[in-house]
């Protein structure tokens, strides 16, 4: 990546409040880290390693982020902004330390207006070496203080938020029984599924990546196999949870879809925002990805404060109230569920932004 600006790849910026750009020639580090909102306090977010086919691409993914994790922030009740950070490349083959290490200069460079953590592509390893360089590094392993892998309350926090979505269909938060289909089964899906298993509900997954199906069949040999998304969506199911990459919800997918509840653990699911208002036309009811996938960021967000697994697990049930009141709100007002989610989400930025943005450890009005 050269010299850069958002425009030069005619990727629309939404209103953050800081995007850098990184590069480091010796290490071949290419990343960015984009700031939404800072009203809450220090952006909190994944660092995602991905090999982008663009730049433009990389910039888009790195804006739709951090936002969705100011949104999941405020709608958590934690008090955090919204940030994000991008590595281009493959991980399996570039990931080395000296790469992360000068990833770890930039984060400092910061002065703690943004905490990285994992996301797709990072572990909790790579967050120990990170540290190594910054102050501002979350989701490290138990044995450097952190809380390690944050996969088990992500997951739960999906699962809550599809029982209060059951609540408000079908009365119930019972699950037993219901179909339910999985696309992605990695270390989220793969929890979730563990969950809905003992739930008694009738599992079936989809994953390209067929070693993580294989070790996922024998450990559950009730899951039913589906080759491909564009089969599992066609299923009759109760539930699709879309727990891969962003994007999964598009026009095709949901007028192929018999679900009543779309409820997954992947990130900026909608296509684009007219598709909320296309599975409401349908009946099929969205419990939206940034209300329902904050265990994993509720986890971390802890370890800030002396990890607790207890407390953690407490804040992550409460996605169940916090689901259905977006839901129940939605249908009250007779609005989309994410139009909903995301008032209730910038009323609360909104309250605090009054007090400026987050600058080392202290906040400064513009």
């Amino acid at each position: 990546m050269n010299a850069t600006t958002i425009e030069s790849v005619g990727v629309t910026d939404e209103g953050h409040e800081q995007v850098i750009f990184c590069r480091d020639a010796e290490s071949g580090l290419q990343a960015i880290i984009a700031l939404y909102s800072t009203a809450l306090g220090p952006g909190l977010g994944g660092t995602r390693f991905h090999p982008y086919p663009s730049e433009a691409a990389a910039i888009k993914d790195v804006l739709d982020l951090s936002k969705a994790m100011a949104y999941k922030a405020a709608l958590a009740g934690l008090d955090l902004g919204g940030g994000s950070a991008v590595i281009v490349g493959d991980s399996r083959e570039i990931k080395r330390d000296a790469l992360l290490h000068a990833y770890g200069r930039f984060v400092q460079s910061l002065s703690g207006r943004y905490y990285t953590a994992c996301d797709v592509g990072t572990t909790c390893t790579d967050m120990d070496v990170i540290a190594r360089e910054t102050s501002f590094a979350a989701g490290r392993s138990p044995a450097y203080g952190g809380a390690g892998d944050s996969s088990v309350l992500a997951a739960l926090g999906v699962f809550r938020g599809m029982q209060a979505s059951a609540r408000h269909i079908w009365g119930t938060e019972s699950l037993e029984g219901k179909a339910v289909g999985i696309s992605g089964v990695g270390k989220v899906g793969r929890q979730l599924v563990a969950l809905l298993v003992q739930a008694g509900a009738e599992v079936s997954v989809t994953d390209p990546h067929l070693p993580a199906v294989r070790d996922l069949v024998a450990a559950h040999p009730t899951v039913h196999v589906v080759g491909a998304e564009e089969g599992l969506v066609a299923c009759p199911l109760d539930v699709f949870a879309p727990c891969a990459l962003g994007g999964a919800l598009t026009e095709k997918v949901v007028d192929s879809l018999n679900a009543r509840i779309v409820c997954g653990a992947a990130n900026n699911q909608l296509v684009h925002r007219g598709i909320a208002l296309r599975m409401k036309d349908r009946g099929i009811t969205y419990a939206p990805d940034y209300c329902v996938n904050a265990g994993g960021l509720i986890q971390v967000s802890d370890e800030l404060q002396g990890f607790s697994f207890k407390r953690a697990h407490e804040r992550t049930n409460r996605i169940f109230d916090t689901t259905l009141d977006v839901l129940e709100c939605a249908a009250r007002e007779n609005v989309t569920t994410a139009f909903a989610a995301d008032r209730l989400a910038e009323q609360r930025m909104q309250e605090r932004r009054v007090r400026g943005v987050w600058t080392t450890r202290t906040r400064t009005g513009f």
